[in-house]
């Protein structure tokens, strides 16, 4: 059954059949030709992937970022970014890295805040001393800081896979997110050191109901992570709160959310939910079939066949999701690999939790690699440059993405500090 598995799975990639109906029909062919299993498994299975009360969380907080982008809510956050960090070498740059780990904070998308701060940004930055490819790749890079900066949706599907507290995932987050920005903004500054950018402030001394306008769209992910971090409130509900206070901030304090907004909002969210959702009903026969053959028992004995050592493990793992996450999305990675890598590295005794947030960094890297990061395209889109040379001037940002996944593979307490 795993052979017919495999090579229909990897006939159907070859031929440009997307991931989720890949899963699901080489799945099904396995299913029929390899074994004596019903087809109804196939239907039973893909409802059990979705009977599970933390998959609420994923349209809730798409939601919530969608509002947050329809309410226009990155220009007030270049502003914010631009009174922080324009004024010094690398400023643009800074104030692209900047506004993009402010929007990730309330988006919890890659994509989404690449869009955002691109649109904003990468015009001003192209008439100043940034190239086009140049423009594209800081920002194609920054915009990655969205997967890892809590909320997450793939900290949420990881949670979801593994059974780890989502919650504690989003909280070990942060530290990874804020040193990540920083490393970037450093790589920003030396690229720039030798001259300042002329960042144009629209208000140099905003008013202070300004301040507090600016400042009310920071507190969302405060709210979700105190709110949670308490025990106020759960992930899934921290989600919905957020919807609630994105909506009400749009329309009564920004003024910037109409029912043509909040359609589109709620039509962007339906439109990905149902990307995600239909990902995850497929991969879930896909792990039934490869749990039944006990492929995750082999390969993890394979593993250990080779090392036991942990650090060694964590390094084999950095090369693999590296490669993976080149080739497939990131949610598409996750539930092909998080079943079978999360009992290898249980068996050796590295924590789920810590391996969770070092996964999603690491698949965060794809989002700005080609040939599929989708952060590549958006940018490239934004900037009117080939894929090609964006793909060239991101490699720096590839270095330091890399370099840090290295520091936490010899540190893994910073990536658990809040467990």
């Amino acid at each position: 059954m795993i052979e017919i598995l495999i090579f229909t799975f990897i006939a159907f990639l070859l031929i440009g059949v997307p991931v989720a109906i890949a899963l699901g029909a080489a799945s099904t062919l396995a299913i029929y030709f390899g074994s004596h299993i019903p087809l109804l498994v196939v239907a039973q299975k893909m409802f059990q992937g979705l009977n599970n009360f933390s998959f609420l969380a994923i349209p809730l907080f798409l939601l919530a970022g969608a509002l947050m982008y329809e309410a226009k809510l990155s220009e007030r956050l270049v502003g914010m970014a631009s009174r922080l960090v324009g004024r010094r070498p690398g400023g643009l740059a800074n104030v692209a890295t900047t506004s993009s780990a402010f929007f990730g904070a309330i988006s919890g998308s890659a994509p989404a805040t690449t869009a955002a701060v691109g649109t904003v940004l990468i015009p001003s930055m192209k008439k100043t001393s940034y190239t086009a490819a140049g423009s594209g790749a800081v920002v194609a890079a920054s915009g990655a800081l969205g997967l890892i900066i809590p909320p997450s949706i793939t900290m949420v599907i990881y949670g979801v896979i593994s059974g780890v507290s989502i919650g504690e995932l989003f909280i070990n987050g942060i530290i990874p997110g804020i040193l990540l920005t920083l490393a970037i903004c450093l790589l920003n500054w030396w690229r720039g050191r030798k001259n300042v950018d002329n960042v144009n402030l629209d208000s140099e001394n905003p008013s202070p109901g300004e301040r507090f306008k600016n400042l009310a769209a920071l507190l969302m992910p405060v709210i979700i992570i105190v709110g949670i971090y308490s025990g106020a409130f759960t992930p899934t509900e921290s989600a919905a709160v957020a919807c609630v206070y994105g909506l009400l901030i749009g329309i009564f304090l920004y003024k910037s959310l109409g029912l043509t907004e909040i359609k589109r909002a709620f039509m962007s969210t339906a439109a990905t939910t149902a990307v995600i959702m239909f990902l995850m009903v497929c991969a879930n026969v896909f792990a039934f079939v490869i749990t039944t053959e006990r492929v995750p028992q082999l390969f993890s004995a394979w593993v250990m066949s080779i090392t036991t050592d942990p650090t060694m493990v964590m390094l084999m793992m950095l090369g693999l999701l590296i490669v993976v996450g080149t080739f497939l999305d990131n949610v598409s990675a996750l539930v092909l690999l998080v079943p079978t890598l999360v009992a290898i590295t249980s068996a050796v005794g590295i924590d789920p939790m810590y391996f969770g947030v070092f996964t999603i960094i690491a698949l965060a890297v794809g989002q700005f690699t080609p040939p599929v990061g989708l952060n590549l395209y958006i940018a490239a889109n934004i900037a009117n440059e080939s894929v090609e040379k964006i793909s060239l001037a991101v490699l720096p940002f590839v270095a330091v993405y890399v370099t840090a996944l290295l520091i936490f593979v010899a540190f893994p307490n910073l990536l658990t500090l809040f467990s």
